[in-house]
């Protein structure tokens, strides 16, 4: 493994860290950017271009910037005044460990009965371009309307939070 692997690798668990243990939201959501870049930088360093290129276009370049306007826009990114832990966060670390341990028991059984390798299909980021602008045309523009949507949304609820406080 080279060290860039590891730089990114260490980037993006940093990002998610920061993201679950920030307490201000922008920053929250400002360490999900930088969580979402290095897994495209991980998809990169796989030769997974176009999942790469999707993380980039659609998770940092939509979703991520979907979440600050969200925050930005409405008043959540004030911290409640009774802290930011629940009463049941004991239950919740309870659950995540049972399911981090089920997790982990299904994926260390099947790492011995994995089928042998089949032979990787040739497909370039040009010809999956090509199928979204022919055959899945209608689900992307579908894609496209909803997030469209809930930026509006955002606006509008931001505008009825700003009347309501008049």
């Amino acid at each position: 493994m080279s060290p860039v692997f590891y730089l990114v690798s260490a980037m993006t668990v940093a990002g998610a860290l920061a993201a679950v243990l920030l307490k201000p939201l922008v920053h929250c959501a400002l360490a999900v950017t930088v969580a979402f870049a290095g897994l495209a930088f991980l998809f990169l360093s796989l030769d997974a271009q176009f999942a790469g290129f999707a993380q980039i276009l659609v998770y940092i370049g939509a979703v991520a910037i979907l979440i600050v306007f969200a925050i930005l826009l409405t008043k959540g990114s004030e911290l409640p005044r009774d802290g930011v832990f629940s009463r049941s966060w004991l239950a919740g670390v309870v659950i995540s460990a049972a399911v981090f341990a089920a997790l982990g028991w299904a994926i260390l059984r099947s790492a011995w009965t994995l089928p042998h390798e089949a032979a990787v299909p040739v497909v370039t980021v040009h010809d999956i371009g090509v199928a979204l602008v022919d055959r899945y045309v209608l689900p992307l523009e579908i894609v496209a309307l909803l997030l469209t949507a809930a930026t509006i949304g955002a606006v509008i609820v931001a505008m009825h939070e700003k009347e309501g406080a008049k």
